[in-house]
C-alpha cells in the first residue's frame, strides 16, 4: 500500500514541514550534486551517522565500500551527525519518497502540535530513531542517512491521532492495481509491521536502516499527546 494523499484537511500552513521539505531539497542539491557520484558519496561519509564510529567502537581507519568504487574511511567521533544525517539521502527515490510522506502527515501533525512544537517533535523523532538504529547494531561501519526516522515519528504521531482518517493508498496486487480508502491506522500499521517485521528478518548490515523506522514511530506515537497543543481542536475525516 503507497498512499496517495489523505482525507484530512489542515486548518494552517504547514510552514515547518514546509521548511523541512525545501532544507532537505537544499541538501541535497548543495551538499549531494543531486545524487553525483563522488559528491553523494563524500556527503555520506562525512554527514552521515555511523555507528562504530560515533560511538568508537570500529577502528578509525577503517574503509567501507559504499559503491562505484568509492569507499568511506571512518575518523573520529562527530556528534552532530544524529542531526546532519537526517537531511541527507542516498539517491532519488530516497529524497522524493521521504518528502512524499512527510507532505501528506506532516501537515495534520503541525496543525496539532503548533509550529515550534514541530520542529521539536520532529528532531527528536528523528534523534530517537538514529538512537535505534545505533543500540540495534552499535559497531556499524556502514552510514545512515534519511529523514525517514523522523519522519516516521511524524507517522506515529498521526496514527495516534488521527487514527480513522481516510487514506486512499495505491494497491498492487500483481496486475491487480487500484487506488482504495483505508484507515490511517490500517495504512500506517501495516507499514510500521512491515518495518518489524524486516528489522527482525534482515541483515542488520542490508542497508536499509529497518530499526529506525520503528524506533522514530513508536518515538512519535509516545511523544504524540505530551507534545499536542491542547487549545486547538482537532477534526478529522472519518471513514
Amino acid at each position: 500500500m503507497f498512499p496517495l494523499r489523505d482525507e484530512n484537511p489542515s486548518h494552517h500552513t504547514p510552514l515547518v514541514t514546509y521548511a523541512l521539505v525545501a532544507l532537505n531539497a537544499l541538501a541535497w542539491v548543495t551538499l549531494q550534486g543531486l545524487g553525483q557520484e563522488r559528491q553523494l558519496a563524500t556527503s555520506v561519509c562525512t554527514l552521515g551517522l555511523i555507528p562504530g564510529e560515533l560511538l568508537g567502537t570500529a577502528p578509525v581507519g577503517t574503509s567501507v565500500p559504499i559503491g562505484a568504487g568509492l569507499s568511506c574511511k571512518l575518523g573520529q567521533p562527530n556528534w552532530l551527525t544524529p542531526l546532519t544525517s537526517m537531511f541527507m539521502h542516498g539517491g532519488w527515490m530516497h529524497i522524493i519518497g521521504n518528502m512524499w510522506f512527510l507532505i501528506i502527515f506532516g501537515d495534520n501533525v503541525e496543525d496539532a502540535l503548533g509550529h515550534a512544537r514541530f520542529l521539536l517533535f520532529y528532531v527528536a523523532c528523528g534523534l530517537a530513531a538514529a538512537a535505534a538504529q545505533v543500540f540495534a547494531n552499535p559497531a556499524s561501519a556502514i552510514p545512515m542517512v534519511g529523514a525517514s526516522g523522523a519522519i516516521g515519528g511524524v507517522m506515529g504521531a498521526y496514527a495516534v491521532m488521527y487514527p480513522y482518517a481516510r487514506i486512499d493508498v495505491l494497491l498492487v496486487l500483481g496486475v491487480f492495481v487500484r487506488v482504495i480508502p483505508v484507515s490511517a491506522l490500517m495504512m500506517l500499521g501495516y507499514w510500521f509491521v512491515i518495518q518489524l517485521v524486516s528489522g527482525s528478518l534482515s541483515n542488520l548490515e542490508a542497508g536499509v536502516a529497518f530499526w529506525a523506522h520503528v524506533g522514530g514511530f513508536a518515538a512519535g506515537a509516545l511523544l504524540a499527546l505530551p507534545f499536542r497543543n491542547r487549545g486547538v481542536r482537532h477534526q478529522t475525516a472519518i471513514l
